[in-house]
């Protein structure tokens, strides 16, 4: 049999060589580095991102962008929209384009700042619940179940009448009475998820606070819950704000909101309909571009999508 001579030329080497075993594949990312990379891979949460970008860039600067001030009066009354008057004059004379960023600029703060307070009170309401546990739990739940059974519009209507106040203070104060409960009970869904894990039991066996348990280990463990579910409650402050305003418990000149112009331009609709297309249109698209930022934020940060 002829045997044939077989040289190490011949045979290429697979794998990496003993020089690159230890050599990084691809770069090190965190949990957030990776939510951030799935959510620009959502091309309608970025845009809606956009959108909410050029709303509040607008809140701030579109007042002053016109030359117009909100509550400046003229003889251009009910005038469509124009070179001199963007959005068109209301019937007084005055600019509806600083009037309309002025109150979206009220609608957006009340909307942002009530889910912040509320997403606040209830995450560490929540947490305290559940972490208690026991007769603690149950009394914190019957109390958030006797809040929520009492019905939303009327708690905000009596104490709009009660407090009598025009500004912004007293329609947070009537939308975060009660609105941080949903918020209370997602929490604490979470919290008691989490009361058995082993970083939890180590930190009771380590002497370690409740207080410090709950705000350094639960709460950080469901903040991508909470940042969901923050995102999902500012368009319904928005169009809370903005419907109290438009029944006349809200707002009151010489301030005004998305929802005080909808309802001014309520009486004309009919003779001059731009005056109620601007609010109904800011109020549309914030609430939407809002809405589909959360859903996509949600499917960002959700660990069981990752791959």
């Amino acid at each position: 049999m002829n045997q044939t001579n077989l040289s190490d030329d011949l045979f290429i080497i697979e794998g990496c060589s003993a020089a690159e075993g230890d050599k990084i594949g691809r770069p090190q990312t965190t949990y957030w580095k990776d939510a951030w990379r799935r959510l620009r891979q959502n091309r309608l949460a970025l845009l809606a991102l956009v959108l909410l970008i050029v709303i509040i860039f607008f809140t701030i600067f579109g007042p002053s962008i016109c030359g117009y001030s909100f509550e400046q009066m003229s003889s251009d009354m009910n005038k469509a929209p124009s070179a001199k008057h963007w959005f068109g004059t209301d019937s007084l004379g005055r600019d509806l384009f600083a009037r309309v960023w002025i109150g979206g600029r009220v609608s957006v703060i009340i909307g942002v700042v009530g889910a912040v307070i509320t997403t606040i009170v209830g995450a560490i309401y929540g947490s305290i619940s559940a972490f208690a546990g026991g007769k603690v739990d149950s009394v914190m739940m019957r109390i958030v179940e006797i809040i929520s059974s009492i019905p939303y519009l009327i708690v905000i209507i009596l104490l709009s009448l009660m407090i009598n106040d025009s500004g912004i203070t007293s329609i947070l104060l009537a939308l975060c009475l009660v609105g941080w409960c949903p918020t209370a009970r997602l929490v604490r869904g979470q919290i008691l998820q989490l009361a058995s894990a082993e970083y939890v039991t180590a930190a009771r066996v380590l002497g370690v606070s409740s207080w410090k348990i709950i705000t350094r280990h639960m709460i950080p463990n469901t903040m991508s819950v909470i940042i969901v579910n923050l995102t999902f409650r500012i368009p319904g402050y928005i169009f809370s704000e903005s419907f109290l305003s438009y029944v006349g418990l809200g707002i009151k000149t010489p301030n005004t909101s998305w929802g005080m112009l909808a309802s001014a331009a309520q009486q004309n609709m009919f003779f001059y309909p731009y005056q109620m297309l601007f609010p109904a249109l800011m109020i549309g698209l914030t609430m939407l571009s809002f809405t589909v930022f959360g859903d996509g934020l949600r499917d960002a940060l959700d660990p069981k999508l990752r791959r």
